[in-house]
C-alpha cells in the first residue's frame, strides 16, 4: 500500500541526507535534526498504516499530505545535490 511506499521513500531521503553534497553546504546541525526528524515520520507512518486497516480516512488524507511533503522534500535535495555537481 502507500505506507509502503511512503516508508521506502523515507529511508531514500534519509540516505540522500547523509550524502557528502548536502554535508558540504555546512549544514551539520541541520542534517542532524532532519534525520532525527525523519525518523519520528517513520514510526508515525507505521502507527498510520495500523490505523488505515480500519478505514479511517483521516489517516488517509494525512498520508497523502505526507507523501506530498516528501516528494518536496526529494526534490529539494534533488535541487542541492545537482547544484553541488554544477560547483565542482
Amino acid at each position: 500500500m502507500a505506507e509502503g511506499f511512503l516508508f521506502n521513500m523515507i529511508d531514500k531521503l534519509i540516505g540522500k541526507l547523509g550524502s557528502m553534497a548536502v554535508e558540504s553546504w555546512n549544514m551539520r546541525d541541520d542534517l542532524e535534526k532532519l534525520l532525527e526528524n525523519m525518523s519520528e515520520i517513520k514510526a508515525v507512518v507505521l502507527d498510520a498504516e495500523e490505523q488505515q486497516n480500519t478505514s479511517n480516512h483521516q489517516v488517509q488524507l494525512w498520508l497523502e499530505k505526507l507523501k506530498d511533503a516528501l516528494d518536496d522534500a526529494d526534490d529539494l535535495l534533488d535541487d542541492f545535490h545537482t547544484e553541488e555537481l554544477r560547483r565542482q
